[in-house]
């Protein structure tokens, strides 16, 4: 396609016809009305995503070559691309919407973080990640790769891990697998005392994931309350709903550090 490949952006074109329409076929399980394609580059889905019927469709990407290269070779993409930084970018639609997107692998965590922030309006989210950090946001208590990532994703959505993608899918081949999670808002909130104490927990529990919890969040808790058996308990074997159950415990005069 005469196209470059920036390693700064992480692109990776998808180029397996059968994962782009697996991917399609995933979005097409649920109804949505308002859809995001982030980092669509050469358009492997964009091109079955923009002649949706019904579906008010935008795309958002940083390069302006897979930009221009997008516009001359589909016409129906004129006035749905965005030209910007998911990270930055002010939401693209009011009210609700969709997310997909064959995801820049050197910024994935922070894509699912802005995911988070918008979680009001995202109605669905359907990503290829690094297979790693897939593995991490859909891990439950009790496995190794349960971490920060796994609790504060499933705070907010239940996670779907739907299929692995071999490097043989893109061109360059990235030298990691890959794989394609589902996110999808929870029916209800967390019982947690604060989102900020929610964070706050669960941030200190994880960064010395080798200790207990007794530990690891002593400057939250007063003695009393640490001296209960649950803190003999290291981080990861903690599920998210007791993360939110144990907010309610914390110190009111330690401000959120």
């Amino acid at each position: 396609m005469g196209l470059s490949l920036k390693k700064s952006l992480g692109q990776h074109f998808l180029r397996d016809e059968n994962i782009s329409r697996k991917i399609v076929d995933a979005l097409k399980e649920r109804k949505f009305s308002k859809l995001l394609e982030v980092g669509p580059g050469a358009g492997a889905l964009t091109k079955y995503l923009m002649t949706w019927q019904d579906i008010e469709f935008k795309a958002v990407e940083l390069d302006q070559e897979k930009i221009d290269h997008i516009l001359a070779s589909m016409p129906l993409m004129q006035g749905k691309m965005i030209h910007g930084d998911f990270l930055r970018i002010e939401k693209p639609f009011s009210g609700q919407f969709t997310i997909v997107g064959n995801f820049p692998y050197n910024i994935s965590t922070q894509i699912l973080f802005r995911i988070i922030d918008w979680r009001e309006n995202v109605e669905l989210m359907i990503g290829m990640f690094q297979k790693e950090v897939a593995q991490r946001a859909a891990a439950r208590e009790g496995n190794k790769t349960y971490g920060v990532l796994s609790v504060l994703v499933q705070a907010f959505f239940h996670v779907e891990f739907l299929f692995e993608v071999p490097p043989s899918a893109f061109m360059p081949p990235p030298k990691v697998q890959s794989a394609v999670i589902r996110l999808i808002p929870r029916h209800s909130v967390l019982p947690y005392r604060s989102e900020r104490d929610f964070f706050t927990l669960v941030k200190m529990a994880f960064n010395q994931r080798r200790k207990t919890l007794r530990n690891a969040v002593r400057p939250l808790f007063a003695p009393e309350v640490l001296s209960d058996s649950v803190f003999d308990k290291r981080a990861e074997q903690l599920s998210v709903e007791y993360f939110a159950q144990l907010t309610h415990q914390m110190n009111r005069n330690n401000d959120n550090k």
